[in-house]
């Protein structure tokens, strides 16, 4: 076991003299400068006196430099004198480990305070003293401009494309109904999705909805075929968040119903899309595949636009799997289908007059193909250096 021993001494010794000189008042800074030291005298007088001086050289620091410096001093992250203080504690008895801990923890939080006090003093003062001092011979600054998030821009411009193909956009509540959000829309008693492990429930009926779809219903009971509407939205579900996944995202669905709606139909609509968004010359494709509102179902896929569908990728390492599309050319883009007979049944439409198609796609999903990004979370961390480059 490692033997027990005092930590970094905390004593005002330990800094330079010249930080008392001249007429420093931490009291200007942190009106409660006085009781702060008084609690630490408690805890010891060298403590106390090591945080009075300290106190003294921030809110005596003459400028921005000089501050840095001194904050370095005290609170820098290999070096500062507290940091070591707290790095040591480990080798201190148990009980004065507690005390000195806590003491050591409040002298940070408070010189750190008055570090900030102190900053933002000196900022505004130099700003007051360049405000009558303009050089017009300086070339002019930039304006910051802001724009729109990636999501945002992808939310646009479907709402354009599909605008002009003839739909109309929808709006339902994020607080949803279970018969809209599942039973209506065909999902089975016991279907996992209606797990409370997998969906967040507000009340015994009453869900954050998982998908747009449920917009679907309520325009169908509120109106007559021909249908042809996007749900754009937020959706939530019980998910493990990681670089694919979150727990809250966009999606926008589609639905056109009317008569004589066919899958080739759906297919022509969905290669509009895909070339708009992703460029004329992608190619696509159409697997089947399930989904309990539509019958048949399908996935439609792109061809990668990472390798341009070869799998491979050439760099000055040589040829490699495509890291985009995991070699197999393809992306996987949204889930569509053919109206389920049972969906319309549940609105009161008669399927043997109507059919219908309807897709539904995650707006995150569509932007990290497009753009390349490989993390989902990075759309929720306002990281300026991510969100500038769209």
């Amino acid at each position: 076991m490692t033997a027990d021993r005092q930590p970094h001494p905390l004593a005002a010794g330990l800094l330079p003299a010249n930080w008392d000189e001249g007429t420093p008042d931490p009291g200007r800074l942190a009106p409660e400068h006085a009781a702060h030291v008084g609690e630490l005298q408690r805890a010891g007088a060298d403590l106390a006196a090591f945080f009075a001086r300290a106190a003294n050289g921030l809110a005596a620091a003459a400028d921005l430099p000089e501050l840095d410096e001194r904050h370095t001093t005290l609170l820098g992250r290999e070096r500062g004198h507290v940091t070591l203080a707290l790095g040591d504690l480990p080798h201190v008895p148990l009980e004065e480990r507690k005390r000195l801990g806590r003491a050591y923890n409040l002298a940070k939080r408070w010189l750190g305070e008055l570090e900030a006090a102190q900053r933002r003093a000196l900022e505004q003062e130099r700003e007051a003293r360049g405000a009558g001092m303009l050089d017009v011979t300086l070339p002019g600054r930039r304006p910051w401009v802001g724009h729109r998030h990636v999501l945002a821009q992808i939310r646009e411009e479907l709402l354009d494309l599909f605008h002009g193909l003839g739909y109309s956009v929808y709006t339902s509540p994020e607080v949803e109904h279970e018969a809209y959000n599942f039973g209506k829309l065909n999902f089975p008693p016991d279907h996992p999705a209606r797990d409370a492990h997998d969906t967040y429930f507000v009340s015994d009926t009453r869900l954050l909805r998982t998908h747009t779809s449920p917009g679907w219903v309520r325009a169908m009971e509120e109106r007559r075929p021909p249908l042809r509407l996007v749900f754009p939205g937020r959706v939530y579900r019980a998910e493990q968040v990681d670089a694919s996944h979150m727990d809250q995202f966009h999606q926008v669905d589609g639905l056109f119903v009317a008569r004589d709606v066919s899958m080739a139909d759906l297919k022509g609509t969905l290669n509009t899309f895909a070339r708009s968004i992703l460029g004329a010359g992608v190619r696509t494709r159409m697997i089947p595949i399930y989904f309990p509102f539509v019958e048949p179902g399908a996935q439609l896929d792109a061809s990668c636009v990472n390798c341009a569908g070869e799998g491979r990728t050439r760099g000055p390492d040589g040829e490699r799997r495509c890291a985009v599309c995991k070699g197999s050319g393809w992306l996987e883009l949204l889930g569509a289908g053919m109206v389920h007979p049972n969906v319309f049944r549940a609105v009161g439409y008669d399927p043997e007059e109507v059919t219908g198609f309807a897709f539904g796609m995650g707006l995150e999903r569509i932007a990290m193909v497009r753009h390349g990004i490989p993390e989902i979370r990075l759309f929720l961390e306002n990281d300026m250096r991510f969100l500038s480059q769209f």
